[in-house]
Order: structure tokens, then sequence, then C-alpha cells
């Protein structure tokens, strides 16, 4: 694609895009971050002992969380052990003060799998048919010296921007791949360059999903809310937007131009 047309294109994705951002959160949004907010965090040690137990584990929370969430524990299924931390209280009658003692003991969890019932609250994804776009976005990858690699497992993301290299989820539908694939060269694009001051977690989470937006509108992908969702995870608005935006402009428009034909 030509350069103004890249441009033309660009200006016009970005102004739709920052409506979006002024117009609050999605309920899609709003759903899935009331289940999030359910779901415990759990720690190292404890991450740990659920991978030994279930390598494939996804989402995992006890008995009571399920049956708030409306799914149940399937009848057979074992539990996974972690340990859970027990305050003991022992009343100091004649001191008229308290000591409290922390001990430990296991606990068991469930992962989503074995678990039925009502369908959880899932972010808003990226869907349509990127055709031939997606071998020309890697060939242009490989052309800026960036080496490319599929993974089983990148830790729940579904994409690492590394300095040099990607790698990406290979278990992603085509429409998500390529644009989780524009996310993470734009991570690389403006982000990786050594010498300069980088920005904030906010602005870079910006700056990446706002790229990819544009270029998923300029191969005809239909994104919903999952651009100004996923902006707004990172508390990003329609300022922080503003703020970067010849830095998105150029770096979509050359992403454009590399990868549409004229």
């Amino acid at each position: 694609m030509k350069a103004e047309q890249a441009r033309k294109l660009t200006a016009q994705a970005l102004t739709q895009l920052a409506s979006e951002l002024d117009q609050g959160a999605s309920d899609t949004l709003t759903a899935y971050l009331g289940t999030l907010a359910k779901f415990h965090r759990y720690s190292f040690g404890n991450i740990l002992l659920i991978a030994s137990q279930q390598p494939d584990a996804s989402q995992v929370a006890g008995f009571g969380t399920w049956k708030k969430l409306n799914r149940f524990v399937k009848k057979g299924e074992k539990g996974i052990a972690i340990i859970a931390p027990v305050v003991i209280r022992k009343e100091q009658v004649e001191d008229g003060d308290k000591d409290s003692t922390l001990r430990f003991k296991a606990a068991y969890v469930f992962d989503i799998s074995q678990t039925d019932g009502e369908n959880l609250p899932e972010f808003s994804s990226v869907s349509g048919n990127p055709n031939g776009h997606a071998d020309h976005l890697k060939a242009f990858i490989t052309t800026q010296g960036i080496n490319l690699e599929f993974s089983d497992n990148l830790g729940g993301a579904h994409g690492v921007s590394r300095g040099g290299s990607i790698s990406i989820l290979n278990t992603l539908e085509p429409a998500q791949e390529f644009s989780v694939l524009v996310h993470e060269l734009a991570h690389e694009l403006l982000h990786q360059s050594k010498g300069k001051d980088r920005p904030s977690k906010t602005v870079r989470e910006t700056e990446a999903e706002a790229v990819a937006f544009v270029v998923d509108h300029a191969i005809g992908l239909e994104t919903s809310s999952a651009s100004s969702d996923y902006i707004k995870l990172y508390r990003g608005d329609s300022e922080t937007l503003a703020s970067s935006l010849e830095r998105i402009q150029q770096t979509a428009s050359r992403i454009i131009e590399a990868i549409v034909p004229s």
C-alpha cells in the first residue's frame, strides 16, 4: 500500500479507537473483570505445586469459588493440593492483649477443566480472516532481523517481545495470532531500542495495542472492543493515545505499507 493511503487509513482508525476509549468500559470488560476479581492470586510456591500436579491447568479455584461462579466440580475429580496460611489467635486474658500464630495447612483447588456449569465471561478478541497478510507480516518481521518462535506455553501471555525475538502461543486462532504478532512487533519497533528512555507500562501497552488495532482494521479484521478493552486494562485512555499519536501513526503506517499490496 502507498504511504499516503496508509497514513489516511491510520488516522481514520485512530479516531475510531479514541472514540471507543472515551465511551468507558464495555459490558464485556466489566463482566470479565468482575469474574477475574473472584480468582485468588497464588504464590510462586503454589504455582509450582499446581504445575507439578496438573501441568495443563489454566484457571484454578476452590470448590466454593467455583460454586459462586455457577460451576461445579465434576464427580470423582481429584483436587490439586496447595499450601494455605491459617492465623491462629490466642487470647491472653490475664494481660488483656492478643497473640497470633501463623501456620500452614493443605488446601485443595480445581482447574476449570475439572468443572461443569455456566461459561465464564471472556475477554473480547479479534475475529475474521487475515488471508495472506499473515505470511506478509511474518516475512516483514524476519526482514527486521527479529526471530519468530511459536510456543506451547508463555505463562498466560499470548505473545512476548524480548528484543530481537518474538514468541507467540501456537494455539491462537488466525485473526488473534495476526493481531498479537502486530502487537509484539510494535513493542520490538518502539520499545526495545537501546539508549532511549523507556515509557511506562501504560504507554507501552497503549502504543502496541493501538498499532495492532490500526493494522487489524487495514486488513479487514473485526476488533469489536478488544483493543479498547485491552488498553483500559493497563489504565490507558484517549489522552494516553493522543500523547503517543505520532509514534503510533508512523509505526502502523510502516507495517501497513510493508504487508498490504498496492
